[in-house]
């Protein structure tokens, strides 16, 4: 009908194609930052569960055995849709320990046993070898339908062994694309991201060419649905099919099968947990897997009953699929079966032989290649490329006895039967796996016994009778029994008659289950049996990279045991994963030195993934062995350590389970990895919820479920347990109990969240609620007067603060407005003074300025208390040498203390403060000052104290000193301590300003003093965190100031006529030109008439409708040169301040000084004449 030349091109283009995708899916693999696609991929690829007996082998039941098809999807369907969590379990477990294969599983569950891995891999060849036979055959029987002469018919619906040609080509097509795509990486763990991409494509092949065959034959070959119905209830043969009643022990021997092959056939464990990548995929799959099932059985009545209505009497259930189409003359519709029958068996052969490659070479090649270097004392340098070189002649192996065995079992055993004796053989597993994931008991010993009794039983019942069926061997032992023993019937055992099938499993997995049991009671577990026990069984804490314990000392150093990695994994992965383990553990770039138990157990978890976990272990002890001194041999060293870290786990589990919190530990991706029973009391979580990787969402919906909040809080639970770790409390609705979480994070980005029974303090606090609330009823009436009194108290206080506020304002500005007159008043008596210094009336005219300097005194100390008071007055803190302040005073005050016969001394400081310069000069200022004043003879001392971070300036005197009762009260204000006939002066205002600004400054003041012996008033100042480096002194040439009295022209500008007339007078008197004005329009004037020739410019700032500095600029502007000026201001404000320095200004303040008027028109002319 089709070509053979036809036919090995579709399949060759289809193979192609294959390799095509399977090569795209590995390049986009490494590009792939996320994998939000690989949960549908992951569900996909779980299709190669469907083989070529789903593809012809259902339709053979069908036509054969009625629904009997129906159980080998029943298992699976139940397993994903209700056993989901438990193929996370079984997910999480492969990837923590590194496993590579359901051997590596088991042998890694029960202490790492080498023998236990070679049995399981020795029964899995054997038991998939047939299994993986019937693919060779339904592809070769497709073949040579397909390419068969006109009279096919007769040929092809009777059974067949295929075409020696086209059997070969499919196994060697199958065996270059296994090897190509399944042994590409050393990392058996490693995901195959090509090979699961075009596994997953095969299986969208195969539903879609099932589906379209079956929707070709109903309505394309039937007629429709209505005819075909018709058709079939009319056939006898059809209905009795199909009405008869169902084996309910075949259908439970069947539906147990399944559901234990879904998980422990090889290529179902590789896909489904070393494939797997997160949990996500494994919740998809749990429904899409099931759905994919039942899609793929739509069609398989329909086929079979078209089969048995248009095909000859005796045809092969098993050829329905194919030969329908070719007997409707469709090329079409029989490529597309072919070619789907090709997706169904090369996707089970690729995926089987290479999980039995890595079985054959992890637990079978690779500890006879390490025993037989150690006695031979050889070590490979690289054994990476032995490992891929044994995977691929392991593929070739597998692949040439499943062909020998096709070739052998020829025609005897149909597709269905040869795939429940693989079912059949891999269920001998199922006792080990599943209890080894419930009884921690459970022993090495235990597994082996088991294991073995069930295979001893498979053979006997179930793989031989299927020998003797084929005519290979005879039959008596079936239907005599061996020796004539009739008790021992291979298909009657002790003269009890099942169904074959049945009869076999029941059988094999009862001897399996007892040996199991019997073994594992038979001794105590290892110590190694113990702590993997413990791994795969509690939900103890997990063993990590670290323990407390250091058992031996070894002569195996960190480098060595990197190098024996590296060997296995390649240098470049062995040396980046030892350097982040260095990194996790705070020893970045350090190499070398003794391997400890931390570093051993690491090399081991890495050299699994290449190795295998028994082959690992093998490879580190025998390691250990070449280079230890210990007489113990290495196996006990590790199994020695093994049991400290179990000891150390069970110490800490002990602990968390007997504190009085609820305790869970979260890894990084938010599942559950460890907690206590009293967390599992505290919410009630069930059974399926005590697993390690289950949810914080799963355990808070849970929970959640039993209180008010519902299942609708769980985000917002989980972000403030995740991320803002913030406290909250639930109360659970069925018990009353109240829980408060609190959470905290891990270095490793986990969490820790502890629930405490919070339900005593809850019910005591609303029982306080309702007493207060008691309370407050009756306290409300006797507190409504109060409330009154106080509302009264607050606005009088508040009257009196503002009244407080507007005196100080007032002070303020009444000192402002005196200080215009005073300030004239003071250039008057100056002038007098100078010219009347040798009349009779000199002496009157000094007392009159005496006396106005003592009002100028009084009245800038109480604009200094209201500018404090105010909050005007602010500290502007910056780094300044103390010593440029002692010296200053020092010089300052020493002629006053000359003056009265006091010894003066300020002892040096070479320190660095932090403060504000100015505010702490005039605290220092009054300090010394007061001293001067109030000591009669003696002396007094200014010096600094460092105490830590502070440096303690004090002022010592000899005066007559402060009575304890009165230490308080001198910081008033107006309060002086009077002693008659003392001859000081003053008002007490001057320590009253020391302690405000002291508070400015936000440094202490301290007094202490003895009467009779005298004072110190000391303050506390930070000192600078970095030194001021000290300015280069220069020397420079003293500049003589110009003499002001040849005719310096000077313009002074003020709005107060008095002031104008006081200014004129003073500087006449000191032979200076002197020009006045009253605003900008006058000056403007006056310069004019002095052709501009101003050497100098007094302005006050507040003038009547303008500001001096504006003036100033005016006038500069005016003359085209900056003429030096002198700004005598009453505002003492930052901003008039900051002004002036911003436009070249010298300030002086009013009431001005004609010392220091002089001192400063000397200093801005030198200035002036130098340049500056």
């Amino acid at each position: 009908m089709i070509g053979q030349l036809g036919i090995l091109g579709a399949g060759l283009a289809y193979l192609g194609a294959l390799f095509a995708v399977a090569t795209w899916g590995d390049r986009r693999s490494r590009s792939w930052t996320t994998r939000a696609g690989r949960p549908l991929i992951y569900a996909l690829s779980l299709g190669v569960y469907c083989t070529s007996w789903t593809y012809f082998g259902s339709v053979g039941i069908a036509s054969r055995n009625g629904l009997d098809f129906l159980p080998i999807y029943i298992g699976p369907i139940l397993v994903f849709a209700l056993g989901w969590k438990l193929i996370q379990s079984i997910a999480t477990l492969t990837k923590r320990h590194n496993i590579a294969s359901i051997a590596d599983f088991l042998s890694a569950r029960y202490g790492k046993s080498e023998a236990l891995g070679a049995m399981v891999t020795v029964i899995a060849v054997i038991g998939i070898v047939p299994y993986i036979s019937i693919q060779l055959k339904a592809v070769a029987v497709a073949l040579g339908a397909l390419v068969s002469e006109p009279q096919w018919t007769r040929d092809i619906l009777t059974p067949s062994t295929g075409l020696d040609g086209l059997s070969l080509f499919v196994v060697l097509t199958m065996g270059i694309f296994a090897i190509l795509f399944g042994t590409r990486h050393i990392d058996t763990t490693e995901h195959q991201d090509g090979m699961i991409l075009a596994i997953a494509v095969e299986s969208m092949v195969k539903l879609i060419a099932f589906l379209a065959v079956g929707a070709f034959v109903v309505f394309g070959m039937m007629g429709g649905i209505g005819p075909f119905l018709e058709r079939a209830t009319a056939d006898p043969q059809v209905i009795g099919l199909f009405s008869g009643g169902l084996d309910g022990g075949q259908w439970l021997t069947l539906t147990l099968l399944a559901a234990f092959a879904v998980v422990l056939l090889p290529r179902q464990f590789h896909v489904a947990a070393v494939e797997n990548a997160n949990a996500r995929e494994v919740k998809r799959a749990a429904w899409l897997f099931p759905l994919y099932l039942v899609a793929i059985n739509i069609f398989v009545i329909p086929i079979a009953v078209a089969g048995l209505l248009l095909l000859p009497p005796g045809s092969d259930g098993d050829t329905f699929v194919l030969a329908l189409p070719v007997q409707a003359g469709s090329p079409t519709f029989a490529l597309i079966a072919f070619l789907g029958g090709l997706s169904a068996s090369t996707a089970m052969v690729i995926v089987e032989c290479i999980a039995l490659s890595i079985m054959v070479c992890n637990n079978l090649v690779v500890p006879l290649l390490l025993r037989r270097q150690v006695e031979r004392a050889t070590v490979h340098q690289d054994m990476g490329e032995t490992l891929i070189l044994i995977r691929r002649l392991a593929i070739i192996f597998v692949l040439a006895l499943a062909y020998a065995y096709y070739r052998m079992i020829g025609t005897s055993v149909a597709l269905a039967q040869v795939g429940l004796l693989s079912f059949a053989a891999v269920a001998q597993f199922a006792p080990a796996f599943f209890g080894g994931l419930m009884w921690k008991r459970a022993t090495a010993r235990g597994a082996m016994w088991g294991i073995t009794a069930g295979f001893i039983v498979w053979v006997y019942t179930l793989l031989l009778p299927a020998f003797a069926d084929a005519g290979w061997i005879g039959r008596g032992f079936i239907e005599q029994g061996p020796w004539g023993i009739s008790l021992l019937k291979a298909r009657a055992l002790f003269t009890m008659e099942f169904n074959t099938l049945t009869h076999g499993v029941v059988w094999s997995l009862l001897a399996n289950v007892t040996a199991y049991v019997a073994g594992s009671l038979t001794r105590q577990p290892t110590p190694i049996e113990r702590v993997q026990a413990t791994s795969f069984v509690t939900r103890d804490i997990q063993a990590g990279s670290g323990t407390g314990f250091k058992l031996w000392r070894t002569a195996v150093t960190a480098d060595r045991l990197e190098d024996t990695v590296a060997r296995y994994i390649g240098a470049d992965r062995a040396a980046a994963a030892f350097e982040g383990f260095r990194a996790q553990q705070g020893q970045i770039g350090v190499k070398g030195g003794e391997a400890d138990v931390r570093l051993i157990r690491f090399a081991e978890h890495l050299l699994a993934s290449a190795v295998g976990v028994a082959s690992a272990r093998l490879v580190i002890a025998l390691m250990l062995e070449r280079h230890s001194t210990h007489a113990r041999g290495a196996m006990k060293l590790l199994d020695d350590a093994s049991a400290a870290i179990q000891h150390n786990r069970d110490l800490l589990q002990s602990a968390i389970d007997n504190v009085d919190q609820g305790l869970a530990v979260f890894e990084p991706g938010m599942t559950l990895i460890c907690w206590n029973s009293t967390l599992q009391e505290f919410l009630g979580l069930g059974s399926d919820l005590n697993r390690v990787g289950t949810p914080i969402t799963e355990v808070l919906n849970a929970f959640l479920s039993r209180t008010a909040a519902g299942k609708g809080a769980v985000d917002d639970r989980v972000r403030k347990i995740a991320l803002t770790h913030d406290v909250f409390r639930e109360r659970r609705t069925d018990t009353g109990h109240v829980f408060e979480f609190r959470s905290s994070p891990m270095p490793d980005g986990g969490v820790v969240v502890t629930v405490i029974d919070a339900t005593e303090s809850v019910l005591a606090a609303e029982e306080l609620q309702r007493v207060n609330e008691s309370l407050e009823r009756r306290v409300t009436e006797r507190t409504a007067e109060l409330t009154r009194l106080n509302e009264a108290l607050a606005v009088a206080k508040a009257d009196a603060e503002a009244a407080n506020l507007s005196k100080t304002r007032f002070i303020a500005a009444a000192s402002h407005d005196i200080l215009q007159p005073l300030n004239a008043a003071r250039l008057f008596t100056s002038t007098l003074v100078e010219r009347m210094k040798r009349s009779k009336d000199g002496e009157l005219v000094r007392n009159v300025d005496s006396s106005l300097e003592a009002v100028e005194e009084i009245l800038s100390a109480l604009l200094d208390i209201s500018r404090l008071d105010a909050g005007a007055m602010k500290a502007e803190a910056q780094p300044f040498h103390i010593d440029d302040i002692l010296q200053a005073l020092a010089v300052e005050f020493g002629p006053a203390a000359r003056k009265k016969g006091l010894k003066f001394k300020v002892v040096p400081c070479g320190l660095t403060l932090n403060s504000d310069r100015k505010l702490l000069r005039r605290v220092l200022q009054n300090f010394v000052s007061n001293a001067i004043k109030y000591t009669k003879e003696g002396r007094v001392l200014m010096g600094c104290r460092r105490h830590g971070s502070v440096l303690r300036i004090e002022v010592h005197d000899t005066g007559p000193g402060i009575p304890d009762s009165k230490l308080e009260i001198i910081f008033q204000e107006f309060q002086r301590l009077q002693t008659d006939g003392d001859g000081t002066s003053g008002l007490g205002l001057g320590l009253s300003i020391v302690e405000r600004m002291a508070k400015v400054l936000e440094t202490p003041v301290h007094v202490r003093s003895t009467p009779g012996r005298g004072s110190v008033f000391a303050v506390d100042v930070p000192i600078a965190a970095e030194e001021l480096r000290q300015p280069m002194v220069v020397r420079v040439r003293k500049v003589q100031p110009p003499s002001l009295a040849a005719a310096v022209r000077v313009l002074v500008i003020d709005n107060e006529q008095p002031i104008l007339e006081g200014m004129e007078l003073l500087l006449s008197g000191w032979g200076n030109i002197v020009h006045t004005a009253t605003g900008l329009d006058e000056a403007l004037v006056e310069l004019a008439k002095a052709d501009g020739k101003v050497d100098m410019i007094l302005a006050d700032y507040h003038l009547n409708n303008e500001d001096g500095i504006s003036v100033i600029r005016a006038l500069r502007t005016r003359a085209r040169r900056p003429i030096p000026a002198v700004l005598i201001t009453a505002d003492r404000t930052p901003a008039v301040a900051d002004l002036a320095v911003a436009h070249d200004v010298h300030l002086l303040r009013k009431p001005v000084k004609p010392a220091a008027l002089r001192a400063a028109m000397s200093h801005v002319a030198i200035r002036a004449e130098a340049g500056v």
